[in-house]
């Protein structure tokens, strides 16, 4: 069967599809020598020396004129009290400058601002340092990463931002590492290997400095690994301590009391497949309580029954962790969805900052994880105080205050029949930063409502040490019986539609103020700032600013590439700057379509100012032109062909055999690479584009059949046209 539509219900399956894909990569990005190296710019400005105190970053909030952390200050509020660009003359922004970042992948980074020069990263770890003011290239860092181990990473190859301290500037690199780069030159500094490389680890997360140290965590659950979140020494990479997220073999004895005492709310032989709860992302500081709080990720595998015998909490898979900023130890917890059964993650955006509460000030956590509650806690103890759906949500009814605990509907611990189930594990919010402004007391909150997940146990479950290992039901991705009724021709499944909606969300009502629908479901993270501004981009590769009080659309542009990353501002000799890195990939654009139309376009980071420069979007490359190749259209073999399709690539290359731009869309491959299909899939020939060999999980037969499943798609393209 050929797709008729995959806009609805494609992305509940983002996170969800069991798979070991092949990623091949545009050959720009192709070199593999054996050390990062630093490039400077052609006659670029001399550069700018960077000093960034614990001081500076303490009161980081108090600048307005710098962004020198990824969520701007230490609570992550990603407020700016700029005020020059505002709701009255928001509509003659123009462009100031742009930088070209030479990526087709994922662009997620927020850029950081010090003394003039502007730090950010692209997808496999890429640094580069331009002017501020101008968006001339300083330096350029690329860390080459071996492109063959790409399939490591979930949801594209992408980086989420540095850290600088000091006179260094601080990058976590996908296969890794920790790097320390000086400021002025992008040279390193010091490089440390913070995971078995051995194991499919990865580092996407931006790293932060608080006390004089550098965190980093790391992701993998999906593939089998244990969590943890390490500090470092910036002067020289010695580990100051690290926290493991859940305890390991027992028989080996444990690091600590904390892991000792989780190990009471496990069951079975967990430490088998690593356990998971890696802490990929949110990582904030309080440097008045001296407090780190990490958000952590999913148990590995999903399934609760697969990784627990059903039993235990599972401390601390996805739960807010407070841990004492000089030894890593645990203050308090709290579990967002104990025994997590869903990849519910609490690793989304956190912030600290202080709200009222019965009509005093208190300091807080707040956090709109992936299961659709959204949750406020005292900062300094941990305790709940309000627990609200912020989406729709049928796996709960409600979160009781007195034990903190979610009330699970009876579906909730669904067996090996499907159960549909919401949010899906994409969540109601995922990685995308939120912002929170003090002058409305509303937090802007990107998220997904509705879409029903079809959760399942897989019976036939057996771990894979090279592929992913979540134990929920494939048969979901296959029968069609189950399957949207738009999904495929004559369909007889039901429609599930997740929208994406900008949610103004007032904590202390506890319910929206406002909201805003998209028709596409994952967009990019918020920007408040004291002119009254909210601003978004979105899939469809518009940039948008909102009034932050009711929501009123003020200014929209067309940047002709979607947007994932949260946008940010500066101000430089009195003039206030607007920059956000565009570029569409992530688990969207690989596994989606398009939504801005571009197919392949470049990356690109746009600055802008009042009274700026016209606008003109990116363009995207054409399709290749179709020609007609001959293939087996038995339809047992075509049947075979996109069952393989989406158990092993669909992840990378696309729902139904469409690419979202951020790697080639099979359809449309030369005939030249349908004659090597075998090589490329089975002796890893494309290995550094980054597709690796996928002879140990497929056959000849089984690459035969999915060669036959896409060009028979081919061919229904060509009778389109």
């Amino acid at each position: 069967m050929i797709f008729t539509s995959i806009r609805r219900y494609v992305f509940l399956l983002l996170p969800a599809i069991l798979v070991l894909a092949g990623c091949s990569q545009e050959s720009a990005e192709t070199s593999q020598p054996t050390e990062g190296t630093a490039s400077p710019a052609t006659s670029a400005p001399a550069p700018v020396a960077a000093n960034v105190t614990d001081d500076a970053l303490i009161n980081a909030a108090n600048d307005a004129e710098e962004w020198l952390s990824y969520g701007r200050d230490y609570g992550e509020t990603r407020y700016s009290p700029l005020n020059q660009v505002n709701f009255s003359n928001v509509a003659e922004l123009g462009v100031a400058w742009t930088y070209d970042t030479g990526t087709f992948r994922g662009l997620e980074a927020t850029p950081l601002v010090h003394n003039g020069v502007m730090y950010a990263s692209g997808s496999w770890s890429v640094v580069f340092a331009v002017d501020a003011r101008t968006g001339e290239e300083l330096w350029r860092y690329d860390p080459q990463v071996d492109r063959s181990t790409g399939w490591k990473a979930c949801c594209d190859v992408v980086n989420r931002g540095v850290a600088i301290y000091g006179d260094k500037i601080f990058v976590g690199i996908i296969d890794g590492r920790l790097e320390a780069l000086d400021a002025a030159t992008g040279e390193v500094v010091w490089s440390e290997v913070t995971v078995d490389q051995s194991k499919p680890y990865t580092i996407t997360g931006a790293p932060r400095v608080a006390d004089g140290k550098v965190l980093i965590g790391n992701g993998g659950a999906e593939l089998g690994t244990r969590g943890y979140l390490t500090a470092y020494n910036p002067d020289n990479g010695e580990i100051e301590w690290r926290f493991w997220v859940v305890p390991g073999n027992p028989a080996d004895g444990f690091e600590n009391a904390d892991m000792e005492a989780a190990a009471a709310t496990w069951a079975g032989d967990w430490w088998t497949e690593g356990g998971g709860g890696n802490p990929w992302d949110s990582i904030i500081y309080d440097p008045e309580l001296r407090l780190v709080y990490v958000g952590t990720g999913n148990g590995s595998p999903w399934s609760h029954e697969h990784r627990s015998d059903g039993f235990g909490d599972n401390l601390y898979l996805s739960s807010i962790v407070a841990l004492d900023v000089d030894d890593g130890s645990v203050v308090w917890h709290y579990q967002t969805t104990p025994g997590d059964n869903f990849d519910y993650t609490a690793v989304q955006p956190m912030m600290v900052t202080e709200i009222a509460i019965n009509g005093l000030p208190r300091k807080v956590v707040m956090q709109a994880p992936k299961n659709g509650f959204f949750y406020v806690l005292d900062a300094e103890t941990g305790d709940l105080i309000y627990a609200d759906p912020y989406a729709e949500v049928t796996w709960a009814s409600g979160v009781d205050l007195e034990s903190g605990r979610p009330i699970e509907t009876p579906q909730a611990r669904y067996d090996n029949a499907i159960t549909f189930l919401t949010p899906g594990p994409s969540g109601a919010h995922n990685w995308h930063p939120m912002s929170f402004s003090p002058e409305t007391g509303l937090l802007y909150v990107p998220t997904m409502q509705g879409g029903a997940f079809p959760f399942s146990v897989d019976e036939n479950y057996q771990y894979e040490p090279a592929g992913w290992n979540i134990g929920i039901g494939l048969g979901t991705m296959t029968d069609r019986s189950v399957r949207p009724d738009d999904q495929y021709a004559g369909g007889t499944g039901p429609v599930y539609d997740s929208p994406g909606v900008l949610v103004a969300w007032d904590p202390v009502a506890r319910a929206p103020r406002w909201t805003r629908e998209y028709d596409f479901t994952l967009n990019g993270g918020t920007l408040a700032t004291a002119g009254n501004l909210v601003f978004q981009g979105a899939a469809d590769g518009f940039m948008r600013a909102y009034t932050a009080d009711f929501g009123e659309l003020v200014w929209q542009v067309d940047l002709g590439v979607g947007i994932m990353a949260a946008p940010m501002t500066y101000e430089l000799d009195g003039v206030q700057y607007i920059s956000v890195l565009v570029g569409w990939g992530g688990s969207a654009g690989l596994i989606g379509p398009s939504f801005s139309g571009a197919y392949k376009p470049e990356g690109r980071l746009w600055t802008f100012r009042l009274n700026g420069g016209n606008i003109i979007p990116v363009q995207g490359q054409p399709l290749p032109e179709l020609t007609e190749i001959p293939y087996n259209d038995d339809p047992a073999v075509i049947a075979h062909g996109e069952d393989m399709y989406l158990t092993h690539c669909m992840l990378c290359h696309g729902f139904g055999g469409t690419s979202g731009g951020a790697l080639v869309d099979l359809r449309y491959a030369a005939p030249a690479t349908y004659d090597i299909i075998q090589n490329i899939v089975r002796e890893g020939a494309y290995g550094g584009r980054g597709m690796p060999n996928l002879s140990h999980i497929v056959s000849e037969e089984d690459v035969d059949s999915v060669k036959n499943w896409l060009l028979s798609l081919r061919a229904g393209l060509l009778a389109e046209q």
